[in-house]
């Protein structure tokens, strides 16, 4: 069965920085790809960030050079290095992982959360 987990989540303050980590396994096709969103509470699951099998990289513009990702070189793990994390980073973060033939998976989320 698929498996998608992260790990990594936290409470820090603002200003601080956090990093996630994602493992994908037992997909049935290649990854073509991988990455984060999250979800607030009363608010829409919005992309974070995420990068594709050719490493083409696309973040949401609330992250923009203060969250980098990144994945290991078999392309199972994804990474999100959060920097000058602000209270409104506060949210469940989700990693999400897609493949051929339309198989697109989701990780149970890991909450973090941005005090000021």
């Amino acid at each position: 069965q698929v498996q998608v987990v992260e790990s990594g989540g936290g409470l820090v303050q603002s200003g601080g920085s956090l990093r996630l980590s994602c493992a994908a396994s037992r997909l049935p096709a290649r990854i073509t790809m991988m990455g984060w969103y999250r979800q607030a509470p009363g608010k829409q699951r919005e992309l974070v960030a995420d990068i594709s099998e050719s490493g083409l990289l696309n973040y949401g513009d609330a992250v923009k050079g203060r969250f980098t990702i990144a994945r290991d070189n078999d392309q199972t793990m994804v990474y999100l290095q959060m920097n000058s994390l602000k209270p409104e980073d506060t949210a469940v973060y989700y990693c999400n992982v897609k493949t051929w033939w339309n198989g697109n998976y989701w990780g149970q989320g890991t909450q973090v959360t941005v005090s000021s």
